[in-house]
This record gives C-alpha cells, sequence and structure tokens, in this order.
C-alpha cells in the first residue's frame, strides 16, 4: 500500500472513531491559569454571566444552543435563563466555526 493511501486510512479511520465529538458545541470559556485578578481571569469570549457557545450551524440547531445557555447560567449562578444576543460566523474553529452570543438574566 502506499503512504499515501495508508495516511487517507489513518485519518478515515481515526474521523471515525472520534464519531460527533468533532461537532458537538461546546462553551468557549478559557482561562488564565493561575491569574487572581477576576477581571483578568478568562481570555476566551465567554464569562460567566455571557456564556458564547462554539458550534456548527449544519448540526446544531437553535434549541439546542438554548439549552446549553440555560444551562450555563444556572450552573454558574448568574441567572436563571440565557438571553440570545447575537451570532457570529466563520470565527472559530475549522468543524466548529461559529458562535452564538448570550446574556444571563435573572428574571
Amino acid at each position: 500500500m502506499s503512504s499515501l493511501k495508508m495516511r487517507n486510512s489513518v485519518c478515515l479511520c481515526m474521523l471515525f472513531l472520534s464519531g460527533c465529538s468533532l461537532f458537538n458545541p461546546y462553551i468557549d470559556r478559557r482561562r488564565n491559569p493561575g491569574v487572581q485578578d477576576v477581571s483578568k481571569l478568562y481570555s476566551g469570549p465567554s464569562t460567566p454571566e455571557k456564556p458564547v457557545i462554539c458550534y456548527n450551524g449544519w448540526i446544531t440547531n437553535d434549541e439546542e444552543l438554548q439549552k446549553m445557555a440555560d444551562a450555563e447560567c444556572v450552573k454558574q449562578e448568574t441567572g436563571i435563563r440565557a438571553e440570545f444576543v447575537e451570532k457570529t460566523y466563520f470565527d472559530g474553529k475549522l468543524l466548529l466555526p461559529n458562535h452564538a452570543h448570550y446574556q444571563c438574566v435573572k428574571e
């Protein structure tokens, strides 16, 4: 087997083994380790009161995004539900290129 066929076979096998996990949406919360100042703690777009979700629009619908954002607000104790703010496109990772921005509200 040629090296090109072997490499393609390995890549395809890895893709099948990873399943759909490559496309699962997630809260884009990156933190600076060891920082004590809360204003400089988060380096990603998401904060406890403003969750931002990375997602793929072909795989994830708006209802799933809303449920994730609501759950994050409750988990972080910053609100009882999330209110949609905006979506941005093609500013994330290759397989999850979009971001959905929310604001936690305490109503």
